[in-house]
């Protein structure tokens, strides 16, 4: 099993404080690996190192053929080219993605930028787009202040079901650490309920 984790907060995780949805990715991932003979993790911690965004300059390199590209715009394509690899190559991937003022980080919109290419990851056929990452288990821990599941406040999880659906990953389950920035009390149950979550995920990864 490869699985490819993308830690997408703007706080880094350190001694077990910080970043709660890198602390519940790590897990689901230590997770698997326990459960999984041989299991291997690449991990990308997007606060420590970010990528950087679509701009100008990264469309002109990407629309560049190939043989014309500057030194600069062939190290920001194969930069995209490493990162398409990896998610080719994954079994499993485990995003975390923290509510960031109603929807995603700008860590995991880079990534995502990054990753969506039309003719590698997905294209438009006779009926439409085709996603072209197929096959894969998307595990997505979602960490937010407040209580958003089901509510039109929540963009996260709408956003990330049609974008990894659009690329062809389909089989996506969510982990929700909601409440935490609501009391002591609130930041306990929605740490436990998470957990409770990733506990039911990893036993129905296991049985299968």
């Amino acid at each position: 099993m490869n699985i490819l984790q993308i830690n997408s907060s703007a706080r880094r995780l350190q001694d077990g404080q910080g970043s709660v949805s890198t602390l519940l990715a790590n897990e689901v991932v230590a997770g698997l690996v326990a459960r999984q003979a041989g299991a291997k993790a690449v991990v990308h911690d997007l606060s420590a190192n970010p990528l950087p965004p679509m701009d100008e300059a990264a469309l002109g390199a990407l629309f560049t053929p190939a043989d014309q590209r500057s030194p600069s715009q062939q190290a920001r394509v194969a930069l995209n080219d490493a990162l398409i690899s990896e998610l080719q190559s994954a079994d499993v991937i485990v995003i975390a993605a923290p509510m960031i003022n109603f929807g995603v980080s700008s860590q995991l919109k880079n990534w995502i930028d990054a990753v969506a290419r039309a003719g590698v990851t997905f294209r438009y056929g006779a009926n439409g787009p085709e996603g072209m990452v197929t096959g894969k288990k998307v595990i997505v821990v979602t960490s937010r202040g407040g209580v958003h599941r089901g509510q039109a406040t929540d963009n996260v999880v709408p956003y990330l079901q049609v974008t990894l659906g659009f690329l062809g990953m389909t089989n996506v389950d969510f982990v929700y650490a909601e409440g935490l920035n609501m009391g002591p009390e609130a930041t306990a149950h929605g740490l436990a309920s998470a957990r409770a979550e990733i506990a039911a995920l990893l036993g129905e990864a296991q049985a299968a």
